[in-house]
């Protein structure tokens, strides 16, 4: 009887230890649970955070377009002034200098710069058609200078056929893109020598039609810095709105400090030409 007992003793507690193997093996974590496990710490990802940064990633908000100023100016056609819209200041003058980029445009712009007086360049193609050249056009422009087109050649346009007059811009506009990545937004004519043809071919290509106000600098009496920044400064036809032309010129550059100087004086304000509508139609 005793022996039973002790039989049946000793088959409970092998019985019981096996049960409790089980239990444990329970909680051990599956073959492809540490695998799970492995594959997350292999990707630096915490496996309660995985849904979050999932979403965090769809939620990246997007970036803001950068927006041009209103614009506050517009050209009148009728004399090439510089009107103001609505409110904007009226005694403005607006500065151009054509020719450029040529022996002299560089250093003017810089001037300008330190004077913090905007200006339009407008150029001619013969003066970029090297990579040296087009260095100097692209260093214009980076310094905050609007780049307008002078055609080409700087031929007459009225003595050009229709096909040459298209050369002569848009070829132009082609190559300006290609140096600061960006179309010219004004066009002046050579001489002020304004065709129907080329009036159209401005059009189509959304640039604005300028001539000017007054300039003096290509006239022989007025090739030396101090009468050019004179006249300039004291023509009769200095007026609100007034478009003055300038060139790329050694005496220009030489009087350009005296001009601006002059000019506020006299309380003008150079207009930046951001301001200006470039709206054709």
């Amino acid at each position: 009887m005793k022996k039973a007992i002790f039989f049946i003793c000793i088959i409970f507690v092998i019985i019981l230890t096996a049960c409790t193997d089980f239990s444990a093996d329970d909680d051990k974590p599956s073959d492809f649970e540490k695998e799970e496990e492995n594959n997350l710490a292999d990707h630096n990802v915490p496996a309660a955070k995985t849904e979050k940064t999932q979403a965090d990633a769809v939620e990246k908000p997007k970036e803001e377009a950068v927006s041009l100023p209103e614009p506050q100016y517009k050209i009148n056609e009728h004399n090439w002034s510089i009107e103001p819209i609505n409110k904007a200041n009226s005694k403005v003058v607006l500065l151009t200098i054509d020719d450029a980029p040529d022996k002299n445009a560089l250093e003017m712009a810089r001037i300008l710069k330190k004077l913090s007086a905007p200006a339009i360049f407008f150029v001619n193609g013969h003066f970029i058609d090297t990579p040296e050249e087009a260095k100097v056009l692209k260093e214009i422009h980076e310094l905050g200078f609007a780049i307008g087109n002078h055609t080409n050649s700087h031929l007459n346009l009225k003595s050009l056929p229709e096909e040459q007059q298209y050369k002569e811009i848009v070829d132009l506009n082609d190559r300006v893109e290609e140096i600061i990545g960006e179309r010219p937004k004004f066009f002046r004519a050579p001489f002020g020598s304004i065709t129907d043809y080329s009036r159209k071919i401005a059009e189509d290509e959304n640039m604005v039609l300028m001539n000017w106000t007054y300039g003096y600098d290509w006239e022989k009496e007025y090739q030396s810095k101090e009468a050019l920044a004179d006249i300039m400064v004291n023509s009769p036809y200095l007026s609100k709105g007034a478009n003055l032309l300038m060139h790329d010129r050694e005496w220009t550059k030489e009087a350009l400090e005296d001009i601006v100087k002059g000019l506020r004086n006299k309380g003008f304000t150079p207009v930046d030409p951001v301001l200006i509508s470039t709206e054709t139609k």
